[in-house]
């Protein structure tokens, strides 16, 4: 999710063992406003002739592609904070006392990852899927609703024209799924914290569900994987709607006939 960065003006490298660095990262107001917001097709041209190639070969199978990119407030994290982060203080520090600043960025994500869905979707993606990875881990309900949501609100908006389904996924946001639904997302996709159950209660049964064993599972012997594929399948009662798949990403450690296995199975339960 990160590469769209690399284009706005960011030194982002892939450290083994560490993960994602930004060696000149956010620091201050000045720095927003340096960054740059150039077409995906300028900077990403590459990503999106893969799509386009992937797409076609897939298309031949009857196999869909999900086009994919991170929320605002998640590649604002990444950018503020240099990396990970295990509060976001940077991040949160600089929202709170540089709101129009904060603005500032957030519409300047906004505008890359709009343009970089909607040339995956014009690749051939079938679907395409916005992960908010941290918010629900950083901010609270009242500053979701003040600083994530009105940015939310304009990128879900600026996807309609993609006429594909958009998947909403985010984590940590049960305490405020609703409003998380509001902003848009034919989908919403949910973490592997919430019970399936009550979180489609929150959104509202017109809207379909995707989600959400732990991802661990998939390192567990097959009885107890098993188990907890039976549950989340009970929790969605079969209703329509329900798409099924893991509450956050893949270990990299998980075997792969595991996956595969999984797969097999859950086709066979809800076969009809």
């Amino acid at each position: 999710i990160l590469p769209p960065l690399i284009g706005m003006g960011l030194d982002l490298e892939f450290v083994p063992g560490k993960g994602p660095v930004i060696h000149n990262s956010i620091d201050s107001p000045s720095d927003i406003a340096k960054l740059r917001t150039p077409p995906a097709e300028e900077f990403l041209n590459t990503t999106i002739q893969a799509v386009e190639i992937v797409s076609n070969d897939l298309a031949s199978r009857g196999l869909p592609l999900i086009g994919f990119a991170g929320a605002p407030f998640t590649l604002a994290s990444y950018a503020i904070e240099g990396g990970g982060s295990k509060d976001f203080a940077k991040t949160k520090a600089l929202m709170y006392s540089h709101p129009d600043a904060w603005n500032e960025l957030m519409d300047k994500l906004v505008t890359v990852q709009a343009d970089y869905l909607l040339m995956q979707a014009s690749a051939g993606a079938s679907a395409l899927q916005v992960f908010d990875s941290w918010v629900g881990v950083a901010v609270s309900k009242d500053a979701y609703h003040k600083y994530v949501i009105p940015h939310n609100n304009k990128l879900f908006q600026l996807l309609e024209s993609a006429g594909v389904p958009v998947i909403n996924f985010s984590t940590g946001t049960f305490p405020y799924l609703q409003d998380v639904a509001s902003c848009g997302g034919e989908v919403i996709g949910v973490d592997f914290r919430m019970p399936l159950a009550d979180a489609w209660k929150k959104i509202r049964y017109d809207r379909a569900i995707q989600g959400n064993i732990d991802p661990s599972l998939l390192l567990a012997p097959w009885d107890v994987l098993k188990q907890h594929i039976d549950a989340v399948l009970d929790s969605a009662a079969g209703r329509p709607g329900h798409i099924f798949n893991l509450g956050h990403g893949i270990h990299k450690t998980t075997p792969v006939e595991n996956v595969q296995r999984l797969v097999d199975y859950v086709h066979q339960r809800t076969k009809k």
